[in-house]
């Protein structure tokens, strides 16, 4: 049984995609709905290859909204070109087609790739210290024991490393990481390399205030074929 709360309508219109790709290329390019809801849906004959959490833009009519990548389909498999993606703006929707009130659904999805821990919505101050680089602030959109999202103006290439202070009140927790994913605009996406078990207990303890808010990771169902 899925686990969504706003169901799916099948429908299929047409949308074009843009953003930065795992190889770090910009692009833009059409693809289709397959369904949608309120704050998400599933794409198909899409082209450019992305990473789970990469941060997208859609177009459709006048309407432009940023997507984060939840699951990709499995090459050589019925889902491969297909992306489901979450609205990271819930209060700004995409669509202008009916859809039906929140409810339990039964969708299930073919292909997901799940993370290790959960992610966390939250607002938290960011220094960002590029390795003999220059230094940047920023803000974390959301944190997990894994690394964060930071919204920051310069995005930076994917690889480059770097050393992050995460601010709670007065004090701050330090890890190195590196940048994962960017989107052109927006910010990045980074994912720890190393941290200290104190670090990373000041970051449980903070994340445990935010659990009601907790995005849990999807676990990956057997695909039939």
């Amino acid at each position: 049984m899925g686990r969504r709360s706003q169901p799916r309508k099948q429908v299929e219109v047409p949308v074009r995609i843009f953003g930065t790709d795992s190889g770090g290329q910009v692009f833009s390019e059409k693809a289709r709905t397959v369904n949608i809801s309120r704050n998400g849906t599933e794409l198909a004959d899409v082209r450019p290859e992305l990473s789970l959490d990469e941060i997208i833009g859609l177009t459709y009519g006048k309407n432009r909204v940023h997507f984060r990548v939840k699951w990709i389909g499995e090459p050589g498999t019925a889902k491969a070109g297909h992306l489901g993606l979450l609205n990271i703006t819930p209060e700004k929707p995409l669509w202008d087609l009916p859809l039906p009130p929140d409810a339990a659904d039964d969708y299930q999805i073919g292909s997901i790739e799940g993370r290790k821990n959960p992610r966390f919505r939250c607002q938290n101050s960011v220094e960002v210290h590029v390795q003999q680089g220059a230094s940047f602030w920023g803000t974390a959109a959301d944190l997990s024991l894994d690394g964060c999202y930071i919204e920051m103006p310069i995005p930076l290439p994917p690889g480059t490393k770097v050393r992050v202070g995460i601010w709670f009140g007065q004090t701050k927790a330090w890890a190195d990481a590196q940048v994962s994913h960017r989107t052109l605009g927006l910010g990045v996406g980074l994912k720890f390399t190393q941290i200290s078990e104190q670090d990373r207990d000041q970051i449980r303890r903070f994340l445990e205030t935010l659990a009601p808010f907790a995005r849990k990771p999807l676990r990956s169902p057997q695909i039939k074929t």
